[in-house]
């Protein structure tokens, strides 16, 4: 399963801002996801889907998981008629002496 790192906060194939759905057809969507190492293992979670997690022996096996998690976490929502949110979240890096 291939992971992709987002240089933009989201991109949705619609081009257009607020839409995940392409006619009856879903668009790709594209979350921002925070990985961090701890001291025994990786953990991941997406801010804009809150509580949405994954913890992992390796940085690799957190990368599957968030996405199955992202995958479940959207169909939940979806079941229960419920708006998929819109990515809106985005990083920086900040240089401090």
């Amino acid at each position: 399963m291939a992971v992709t790192y987002p240089l933009v906060p989201w991109q949705l194939s619609t081009d257009k801002p607020g839409s995940t759905r392409l006619g009856t057809e879903e668009a790709s969507v594209r979350y921002l996801v925070v990985y961090e190492q701890g001291d025994s293992g990786w953990g991941a979670y997406v801010p804009d889907l809150p509580g949405c997690a994954a913890v992992g022996a390796t940085r690799e096996e957190v990368e599957e998981l968030i996405v199955e998690a992202i995958g479940a976490y959207l169909d939940d929502l979806r079941e229960a008629a419920q708006p998929v949110p819109e990515p809106r979240s985005a990083t920086g890096l900040v240089e401090v002496a």
